[in-house]
């Protein structure tokens, strides 16, 4: 089983409303997707590529050697006896990273020979991707052209912009991969998610229909993932999905998410305009999938403001989801 191809190219041509269907189908089936012929320039992603691989030699390759990830799993291999054989390093990841925003710029990786320049021309053209793909989600969804935008920007006239983020990622080697996970699974909090992977070096992957399947390395692809946030807006009709990366005992696998998210100050809540478009149609509500939220008819999730949404995530980013959102109805 592969993860959906979609060539976004096509959106501007004859076979628009094929591919708006298929990204229908993405958002409500899977959670995940693949964009080729995306309009971000191959020469602009090799540079990408080659900046973030020679960022983490050059800034963290020894340093990881001493982290917390490769100390624990050093811990666990050198008990002797009465230690259970399939015991394994809980409550951490076997991943380094770099994080990346417009406000942090003074403390990206200053050691590595163009590596700000690129990735803030990169950041400039995915971020415009990223709206590309909330408007698609707009149209697909009978929502107004803007309404996930304006949503994420706390409304039309709001001066909490949308935070836009990006999270430079290596997964070093590691000698005992069955004892330590790369990123334990979890769904995203946000809104959008445009991940650039390693086209070499597998890993990541998704729960879908109960068994953990591979997102397939495609050179110069984007994967789109959609956040607890688009679940809550199109009142679960598309959902956020379970994701994994598995830690390798070869290669350096190099991944860059970029996060589109709501301010932290943005409410967010199921589009009125779906909840009556539901009603209308006479849509049937299964209990067991349903965070009720007794002030809006049909809503499947409460309002809430993202920020303390956040504060929710923090605690509980590996736990069940639900709970996340049957947390914010007592705030």
């Amino acid at each position: 089983m592969a993860i959906p191809v979609i060539d976004f190219s096509k959106l501007d041509g004859e076979e628009r409303a094929d591919t708006l269907a298929q990204i229908a189908n993405c958002c409500e089936e899977w959670g995940f997707f693949q964009l080729i012929n995306h309009g971000i320039s191959e020469e602009l992603l090799e540079r990408v590529k080659k900046v973030a691989s020679e960022c983490y030699k050059v800034e963290r390759e020894e340093g990881f050697k001493k982290s917390k990830p490769v100390q624990l799993l050093n811990e666990l291999l050198e008990r002797k006896n009465g230690g259970d054989h399939d015991e394994k390093v809980e409550n951490v990841d076997w991943e380094d990273v770099f994080l990346l925003s417009d406000e942090n710029d003074d403390q990206w990786p200053p050691k590595t020979p163009g590596f700000k320049e690129t990735m803030k021309e990169y950041r400039i053209e995915l971020k415009k991707l990223a709206l590309r793909v909330l408007e698609t989600m707009d149209e697909n969804l009978g929502l107004p052209k803007g309404y996930l935008n304006k949503a994420f920007n706390g409304g039309q006239d709001s001066k909490n912009a949308a935070f836009f983020g990006t999270k430079v990622s290596h997964y070093p080697p590691c000698p005992h991969p069955e004892k330590v996970t790369g990123l334990r699974a979890h769904t995203d909090a946000g809104g959008v998610i445009l991940l650039f992977q390693d086209d070499e070096v597998n890993g990541l992957q998704i729960l879908k229909d109960g068994a953990w399947i591979d997102v397939q390395p495609m050179r110069n692809a984007v994967v789109i993932n959609t956040g607890d946030q688009i679940e809550v807006l199109s009142n679960g009709r598309y959902k956020s999905v379970w994701h994994r990366v598995l830690a390798r005992p070869d290669g350096n696998r190099r991944s860059i998410a970029s996060f589109y998210n709501p301010s932290y100050k943005a409410v967010i809540a199921p589009s009125p305009e779906l909840l009556a478009a539901e009603a209308a149609q006479g849509a049937v509500v299964e209990e067991e999938e349903v965070v009720k939220d007794s002030s809006s008819s049909g809503a499947k999730y409460p309002k809430f403001v993202f920020e303390d949404y956040m504060n929710v995530y923090a605690e509980q980013k590996f736990l069940p989801k639900e709970p996340r959102f049957l947390a914010l109805k007592a705030i």
